[in-house]
């Protein structure tokens, strides 16, 4: 792989089981971002290559904006553009393309999430790269696929939220779909992304030879239905929205107290009993005996409970519940997740210098190696390291 130890970047080179691999990322707003996003993480060189002027889509997304007015920062960029340099390209530019080709011959990954047929207009579709650089694995993104007669539909989360079936299970009930309070459908397809990056290197290790990486929106979307997906395919049954109860375990769900709501999981009936003592239900009451009995019964149930749990707040029935061994845990607002003792113990938020906005805190990432360092760099301003990229691709041409 390429030594960037010498690199006139001010990123460097950085330990991580992706240290010396070369990310360019031409995409933009979520899905190939994020993908990149995460291979920084885990120690790629990532350059994101933006527009001039206005940068990725999401630079003006907001508010909130954070900064001063000159130097105004669109939160949602800075949520998924950690671990990168930026260097501005004008794609209608002779010039700024070679310095892409340049890039793309020096590059292991290229990330991009063109409809499709973009790049071959531009003169570079995947053959041209590949000829560029046999190396390259390219990882190619789109709403819908990349065969079949809707191949060319944009693809927004939202609408892939309801065409892959994730708003039908979601929400109050049927009546209701509702989708994930996050773009689950974009962070998905980042996350299988840079999965299938990580497998298509391991495999050029063998032969030498890259490949392009390919999935999409809806795909990832529907990856993730698990068992809602064989309640249909196997059983025939169609799944639908039931609010904050599991439609095959009970009770298990969010339960509201007297001053806001918990989660309880009572996964057997072992834990049954000793939830039910605790709340005062009969165990052995024929409609809750067994798991089916408390799935069939499960909003009857539900009321049962939630009139015991009115007795008392969070705070005193997460602490009883975990008394007697039942897995249960209180329902957080975002400000209360990120003053959690366990979760700074996670490492899941980190500190890190920005350029223009100075000490900023970012949600971190999941993934913990017991060799290594993290890496914590700021997200870049748009166009933040274009001459010194520029440069250290001169020093190769001399």
């Amino acid at each position: 792989m390429p030594d960037f130890s010498n690199s006139s970047s001010d990123v460097g080179s950085h330990s991580g089981p992706l240290e010396g691999v070369l990310v360019v990322d031409i995409s933009r707003v979520l899905s190939g971002p994020y993908a990149a996003m995460l291979l920084g993480d885990l120690g790629a060189r990532v350059i994101k290559v933006e527009r001039p002027g206005s940068g990725d889509d999401t630079r003006a997304w907001g508010p909130p904006f954070v900064g001063p007015e000159s130097a105004r920062e669109s939160a949602y960029f800075l949520s998924t553009n950690r671990n990168k340099e930026s260097i501005v390209l004008d794609f209608t530019s002779k010039e700024d393309m070679e310095v892409l080709r340049a890039l793309i011959r020096r590059a292991d990954v290229l990330i991009e999430n063109f409809r499709i047929g973009v790049l071959d207009r531009l003169g570079l579709g995947h053959s041209v790269m590949q000829e560029l650089n046999p190396r390259l694995v390219v990882l190619s993104i789109t709403g819908f696929g990349h065969i079949g007669d809707e191949k060319g539909r944009p693809g927004y989360d939202q609408i892939i939220q309801g065409e892959s079936g994730l708003m039908s299970i979601t929400g109050p009930d049927q009546d209701t779909p509702t989708k994930v309070g996050v773009p689950i459908a974009d962070i998905l397809t980042g996350i299988f992304g840079a999965l299938g990056v990580t497998a298509a290197l391991c495999e050029r290790g063998r032969t030498g030879r890259g490949q392009v990486v390919g999935t999409s929106l809806l795909a990832s979307a529907i990856a993730v239905h698990t068992y809602q997906g064989t309640r249909w395919l196997v059983a025939n049954e169609v799944p639908v929205a039931e609010g904050n109860l599991h439609p095959t375990v009970s009770p298990y769900g969010s339960f509201k107290c007297r001053d806001g709501f918990i989660q309880i999981a009572v996964g057997n009936d072992s834990l049954w009993r000793k939830f039910a003592d605790l709340l005062g239900l009969d165990p052995d009451d024929s409609r809750f005996v067994s798991n089916s009995d408390r799935v069939t019964n499960k909003r009857l149930l539900a009321g049962l409970i939630e009139e015991s749990l009115s007795r008392d707040g969070v705070k005193g029935w997460v602490e009883r519940i975990s008394a007697i061994g039942v897995p249960v845990g209180e329902v957080r607002s975002i400000d209360g997740v990120y003053s959690d003792p366990q979760v700074i113990a996670e490492k899941m938020i980190i500190e890190t210098l920005h350029a223009t906005l100075g000490k900023i805190r970012l949600p971190g990432n999941p993934l913990q190696f017991d060799r290594g360092r993290e890496r914590h760099q700021a997200p870049p301003t748009l166009g933040q390291h274009s001459d010194l990229i520029r440069n250290w691709l001169r020093e190769f041409e001399q």
